[in-house]
């Protein structure tokens, strides 16, 4: 499972799919999140707004499954 970094209290499940490079810009996650499944601690997520918080895990079916954490300082 990769560990993805954020500065942030959360981080959008959008903004993540560009952070982790499935998709190359804001633009795209609504036509990827309509045409793929993606997981976030176990359950089917289609919204872009979806915040995503420390500890969140997020299956992206044949890209990976990631694990949000928050760097402190």
């Amino acid at each position: 499972m990769e560990k993805i970094e954020i500065n942030t209290e959360y981080v959008t499940l959008g903004q993540f799919l560009k952070m982790v490079n499935v998709i190359s810009s804001g633009g795209m996650a609504k036509w990827y999140l309509s045409e793929y499944v993606i997981y976030v601690n176990g359950e089917e997520e289609q919204r872009r707004g979806k915040k995503l918080y420390d500890q969140d895990i997020i299956l992206v079916p044949n890209e990976g499954k990631f694990q949000i954490t928050r760097k402190l300082g």
